[in-house]
């Protein structure tokens, strides 16, 4: 049953503005900071492959417990636009089973997520090296965290939340509100995956580049599934293989690039 403003009867101005609203509050700025971050790696001396991008390090050096909070805080607070998310589609009668991030297909989610993954991950992993080999990225550091209890905990919360995150909000729910707002699909797709890519400008044009196709990927999946699961679950097996992958190889084989 419809809840008390069902999207269909609202004004396109209010879509509009919310769909801006929480994209302003989560992946936007993101976007924002990533070009900001770009523009002072590009104008730095030296090439962009001598400077690195860090992904997961520690905010208290030397202090492990007050460090974990800080991770914890900062993983959960990362998540609060997509609770926003759900709100704005209890709202309107749905949630989020409405983008197909549910429990209803557990295995059949994680199943094609694996497949997606690992079509992904070793396309992703030789097109960074030759980017940043051609001097187009920074040396991306998947973590720098201490060596402590909680470190691979900490790193696959990490990457659980970047995928919840990204997926929900730059798959799902921007494409259901540029279908309400009258946007073709190709359309949409663009807008899906340059934004994909533009938070990740500050890895360098090959992460920029890298992610726009891995999101044009993840529409035209998102298209055919009609869930996020599946997606969900690959970017959460891909980062979790670069965080702890990083985590364990770094240093120990040549052709892995380190800070």
């Amino acid at each position: 049953m419809a809840g008390p403003f069902p999207e269909q009867g609202l004004p396109r101005r209010i879509l509009r503005d919310e769909l801006l609203l929480v994209l302003a509050l989560s992946l936007g700025a993101s976007a924002l900071s990533a070009l900001i971050s770009f523009v002072g790696s590009v104008t730095e001396p030296g090439g962009l492959a001598d400077q690195a991008a860090t992904l997961n390090g520690s905010r208290a050096p030397g202090r492990p417990w007050l460090d974990l909070a800080w991770q914890l805080f900062s993983i959960s607070s990362s998540l609060v636009p997509v609770a926003l998310v759900w709100h704005l589609l209890v709202r309107e009668g749905s949630g989020l089973g409405a983008l197909g991030f549910d429990r209803r297909r557990p295995w059949s989610d994680l199943g094609r997520g694996a497949l997606v993954a690992a079509g992904i991950g070793s396309a992703g992993i030789a097109f960074y090296l030759a980017m940043r080999a051609a001097g187009f990225n920074l040396t991306v550091v998947p973590e720098s965290l201490p060596e402590v209890w909680w470190k691979y905990p900490v790193l696959i919360l990490s990457a659980i939340q970047n995928s919840v995150l990204e997926e929900v909000i730059v798959v799902g729910y921007l494409l259901r509100r540029l279908d309400r707002l009258g946007w073709s699909p190709m359309r949409s797709l663009v807008a899906s995956s340059v934004l994909r890519g533009s938070y990740h400008l500050y890895q360098g044009i090959g992460g920029f580049v890298g992610n726009m196709v891995m999101g044009v990927v993840f529409v035209l999946l998102y298209r055919r599934w009609g869930r996020v699961g599946p997606l969900v679950a690959a970017h959460t097996l891909l980062d979790v293989g670069a965080f702890v992958g990083y985590a364990l190889l770094a240093g120990n084989v040549s052709w892995l690039p380190t800070a």
